[in-house]
C-alpha cells in the first residue's frame, strides 16, 4: 500500500474545510457540553472512519438510499439530542462540568456514533471523499479524509469545553439544545425542500 502525501494533504484540506461549517461539528460541540468529550470524540471518530471506508469502497451506492429516510432519522436524532440538553432541571446547583454530565463510555460512545453515523449519509464530505477516491489512491484519500473529520470533531469538542468553563453550564446546555433543535428542524426542511 503506497500513501501519496499530496493526495493525503488534498483530501485533508478539502474535507476539513467542507466539514467546518457542517451540522456534525455543531452536534459534536453540543454533545461535548453534556457528555465526556473524549468519549464523544471516540464515538464520532469511529463513525467518521466507517463513513470514509464506505465512501472510498462503495461511494456510488450512497445515492441508492432514500434521501428522505436518512434525513428523517437524522432529524429524530438531533431532536433527541435537543431534548436531552434542554431537559436539565432548574434545581441543579452545580455549575461545574460534572453537574448533569452524561457519563459512562458506552452510552456516550453509542450516542455520538449514531448521531454522526446517521447524519453523515450522503453528506458533502462523504461524496467528496468518494469522488477523490475515484481519481487518487484509495488509501491516501482514506487517511486524509479520516484525519480531517476527526480533527474537526476534536476542535468542536475543545471549543465546547472552553465555552463550558467560561459560561454557566445551564446556559451552554440551553444554547446547545437550541442548536440541536435547529439542526432537527433544518433536517426536516431538507426533506421537503430536496
Amino acid at each position: 500500500m503506497h500513501l501519496d502525501p499530496l493526495a493525503i494533504l488534498t483530501a485533508f484540506g478539502l474535507i476539513f474545510l467542507a466539514e467546518l461549517p457542517d451540522k456534525t461539528m455543531f452536534a459534536s460541540l453540543a454533545m461535548g457540553t453534556r457528555m465526556r468529550p473524549l468519549y464523544v470524540w471516540f464515538g464520532t471518530s469511529t463513525a467518521f472512519i466507517v463513513h470514509v471506508a464506505i465512501a472510498v469502497g462503495a461511494g456510488s451506492l450512497i445515492g441508492l438510499l432514500p434521501d428522505w429516510t436518512v434525513k428523517s432519522v437524522s432529524a429524530a436524532l438531533f431532536a433527541f439530542g435537543a431534548f436531552m440538553l434542554l431537559r436539565g432541571g432548574d434545581d441543579e446547583d452545580d455549575e461545574d462540568a460534572g453537574g448533569r454530565t452524561v457519563t459512562g463510555f458506552w452510552p456516550v460512545y453509542t450516542t455520538a456514533f449514531m448521531a454522526v453515523f446517521i447524519s453523515e449519509w450522503g453528506d458533502l464530505t462523504q461524496i467528496t471523499t468518494a469522488n477523490l477516491a475515484a481519481t487518487n489512491g484509495v488509501a491516501s484519500v482514506a487517511v486524509g479524509s479520516a484525519a480531517a473529520l476527526m480533527s474537526v470533531s476534536a476542535l468542536a469538542l475543545l471549543a465546547g469545553r472552553f465555552i463550558a468553563k467560561r459560561v454557566p453550564l445551564k446556559t451552554v446546555q440551553r444554547v446547545g439544545g437550541i442548536c440541536m433543535l435547529g439542526l432537527a428542524v433544518w433536517s426536516v426542511v431538507e426533506i421537503f425542500a430536496g
